[in-house]
Order: C-alpha cells, then sequence, then structure tokens
C-alpha cells in the first residue's frame, strides 16, 4: 500500500473510532516480533575492551546494539566483537550529521539495516518550513544510495521543534516517498505533548524501528522540563498496555532499543528487564 494511500485510510479509520490493523501481524506475539537492543555507549565501563562491552550486553539479556558515527572505535574490532558474541549491530546513530552516504557505508560495513537521523533544527534563525525544505531534499538524495545498501534512513521524533505531531510526521515521510525512508519512533519523546499508542497507529507501516524510554508528566510540572526523562521504563506516562496495543495492530516487527543512562552489569540488567516487562517480552 502506498504510503499516501496509507495515511488516508488509517486517518479514516481512526476518525471512525476504528483502529487500523494488520491481521498478519497479529498471528505471532510481540514477544515473537521483538528483539531487545540497548545504545553501546549505555555500557559506561569503557576500561572494558570492545568485545568485554559487547559480551556483556549478551550477558544482560539485549540481542542487538547500535553504535554512533561519532564514536573513535575501530571498526574492525567492533565487527569482529559484534560476530564473536553474536550481538548484532543493528543500526547507527547519525543524530542530524548532513553526511548520511557515509552513515550508510558504516550501516553497510557494520551489517546494520538502519541509519538513525534527526532532521535538523529548527531556530529563530532556521526556518521550520527551510528546514522542511532541506531535509526533505537531503533524504531524497540518500535514498537510492541506502537502498543499494540495504539500509534504512529513520527520521527519529526528538526535541528539535519539528515534525511535532503524527499526521506531520506521517506527511514528512510521504513527501519523500522511498521504501528506504521511515521513522524511528521514539516513544517517550511524545509524551510531553503527545500519546504514544496515537502516533504507533497513525504511523503504521512508516515505523522502522523503536527506542524505548519513559517521560513522567508530574516531574515535568514539579521538577521541569527535562526533568521527565528521569522516569525508569514503565514507571512514566507512556501507558505501555496502549503501546503494546497498537504495536500489535499495526503487525510491528522489528528492533527496540533502549535509550535512557546506563551503567554497570546490574543497571543494564534491571533496563532488559522493564523492557521485557513493557514490550511484553516475558
Amino acid at each position: 500500500m502506498k504510503r499516501r494511500k496509507f495515511l488516508s485510510t488509517s486517518c479514516g479509520l481512526l476518525a471512525g473510532g476504528i483502529a487500523a490493523s494488520c491481521d498478519a501481524g497479529n498471528e505471532k506475539p510481540l514477544a515473537k516480533r521483538i528483539r531487545k537492543a540497548a545504545k553501546f555507549h549505555m555500557v559506561a565501563d569503557k576500561s572494558l575492551s570492545v568485545r568485554e562491552r559487547f559480551e556483556l550486553l549478551k550477558q544482560c539479556g539485549f540481542d542487538g546494539t547500535e553504535i554512533h558515527t561519532r564514536f573513535d572505535l575501530d571498526r574492525d574490532e567492533v565487527k569482529a566483537a559484534s560476530g564473536a558474541t553474536g550481538v548484532g549491530i543493528h543500526g547507527v546513530l547519525n543524530s542530524s550529521n548532513p553526511d548520511l552516504a557515509s552513515a550508510v557505508e558504516l550501516a553497510a560495513f557494520y551489517g546494520a539495516t538502519s541509519v538513525l537521523v534527526v532532521a535538523g533544527r529548527v531556530t529563530k534563525d532556521h526556518a521550520y518550513d527551510a528546514n522542511w525544505t532541506e531535509w526533505v531534499a537531503r533524504l531524497k538524495d540518500a535514498a537510492p544510495h541506502a537502498k543499494t545498501h540495504n539500509v534504512r534512513l529513520l527520521v527519529e521524533n526528538v526535541w528539535n521543534d519539528f515534525l511535532l505531531s503524527p499526521l506531520e510526521m506521517a506527511r514528512f515521510i510521504d513527501e519523500i516517498d522511498h521504501e528506504n525512508v521511515g521513522v524511528y519512533f521514539d516513544v517517550g519523546n511524545v509524551v510531553r505533548f503527545g500519546y504514544p499508542n496515537q502516533w504507533i497507529r497513525i504511523l503504521g507501516e512508516r515505523i522502522g524501528k523503536l527506542d524505548i524510554k519513559d517521560y513522567s508528566r508530574k516531574l515535568q510540572r514539579d521538577a521541569g522540563l527535562w526533568r521527565g526523562f528521569e522516569a525508569e521504563i514503565g514507571d512514566g506516562d507512556a501507558d505501555w498496555p496502549a503501546v503494546r496495543t497498537a504495536l500489535s495492530e499495526i503487525g510491528y516487527s522489528g528492533w527496540a532499543t533502549a535509550e535512557v543512562e546506563g551503567g554497570d552489569r546490574q543497571r543494564l540488567t534491571e533496563i532488559a528487564g522493564r523492557m521485557d516487562r513493557v514490550l511484553g517480552l516475558v
């Protein structure tokens, strides 16, 4: 189904009070369709070798990881550690770095399937419409290169004062209109101004991967805007039962990656356990 047609169909169903669903995706529970990961920088002990950090992630219950393009790591060592431990590198993080081609090539080298993209930032001096035009063009230009390497460019919803609603994010992806460009949906990032399950249903098949964190509106009110992210996974206002239902309805299958404060073995094991509980993986 074309993305524009999907948006029209899904919005019509939502307006009628019926959630769009994917019957084929519901044949297996989320536990059979989601693989669990953590960002590589969440391993706090940098005295460990690269191989030891991969081993620790595996021992703590993670299937994979993501590595930022700006990390000063020997990529051959990283690839070897991934192969030896079985902890896959499923994606690379490129933030708002405009050099998408190099990020795609690094992802392909690791055997990763995605590059996480932040589509710029709206500021007083960089207008909303200018940012839209700039990043639509940039992603359109990079998409064929990504397709050649079997890598997807996934735009994340972040606090960059841009793409502030699920309908707008859907329109942005649809304007690019390329199978290798989609959404990296961050559950916690939308709680401040929306409801994650609604974003999931509206974005639907555009969602390629998930970032997992929570957010507390109470902490936001009482302690400050950014303090809302101090809520542990499962203790905030993301409404995880509704998130699970929405993921099942769109037939989501793929990676879910923790993006929270990391730490030692005990901390990483706790994060993995929290992910299991909120996503229904156990």
